[in-house]
């Protein structure tokens, strides 16, 4: 069997996008999408999404992790579906979508798509550390200098602790760069590595970054880039009008033979 496919990426984030409207990718085949998104024996990725109709939405998202396994939503990988679905032209600029976490909205604006992230309410203090939930669990830790962090030893020692080895949570090491600015690196869950970029951890960093003091829209700079998160903070840890807003680009398409 022969699978179409196009590669998408969002500041480093890379995705296998599949034009699943006849439904006919497997997607219940575990060990194929971990084949798919292998980067030694596959097309490579930090995760699989199909896009599918759904009755009463544009489309609908279904997104994999890197190790088979159905995720929960994904930024990066929700704003590279809106730019994907314009290209199939199930959208034009604006779009309302179902994702793992529910109903979402995006606008196309040149290079950029604003995607609305749902609500967040209750940020949980763990020592010095937050944990909360942006559609995925992110644990965030605040550092002096994030480059000097072994993301891929520190993060996956807080993923597999007791209190998180079942379920896992996404650690993300946040730097303070200026007023408005901030790095983040993270391990991911499911990737079970760092990531040049996480959108669900940026948008968890910089809710943090408002609960320290940050005013919206919060610059956030990652390794495979740069994007923004807007937001409007309505009481002590409660989050609404979040906008995680950056680019999201076509890298090639092809087929694949399994």
């Amino acid at each position: 069997m022969a699978i179409s496919f196009y590669k998408y990426q969002g500041t480093g984030n890379d995705f296998v996008m599949i034009d699943n409207r006849k439904m006919t990718f497997p997607g219940e085949n575990e060990a194929l999408v971990k084949h798919l998104c292998d980067r030694r024996v596959g097309v490579g990725a930090d995760g699989l999404i199909l896009l599918q109709d759904h009755p009463d939405y544009d489309f609908e998202m279904v997104y994999y992790n890197a190790d088979g396994r159905v995720g929960s939503m994904c930024g990066n990988g929700a704003r590279c579906t809106v730019r994907f679905a314009r290209q199939l032209g199930v959208i034009e600029d604006v779009a309302c979508f179902l994702a793992a976490d529910g109903e979402h909205q995006a606008s196309v604006e040149r290079d950029l798509i604003q995607l609305k992230m749902n609500d967040v309410q209750g940020v949980e203090r763990i020592g010095n550390d937050y944990y909360l939930n942006t559609g995925s669990p992110h644990y965030i830790r605040f550092v002096e200098d994030v480059q000097t962090i072994d993301v891929f030893e520190e993060g996956r020692a807080i993923r597999y602790n007791d209190r998180f080895a079942a379920e896992g949570t996404n650690v993300n090491f946040v730097q303070k760069l200026s007023d408005n600015e901030i790095f983040v690196r993270t391990y991911e869950r499911g990737v079970e590595d760092e990531t040049l970029s996480c959108g669900t951890g940026v948008t968890a960093a910089a809710l943090v970054a408002g609960l320290e003091g940050m005013q919206s829209p919060v610059k956030v700079k990652v390794l495979g880039g740069e994007l923004e998160v807007a937001f409007k903070q309505t009481d002590a840890d409660t989050f609404k009008y979040i906008y995680l807003i950056g680019p999201a680009k076509p890298v090639f398409n092809g087929s694949v033979a399994v």
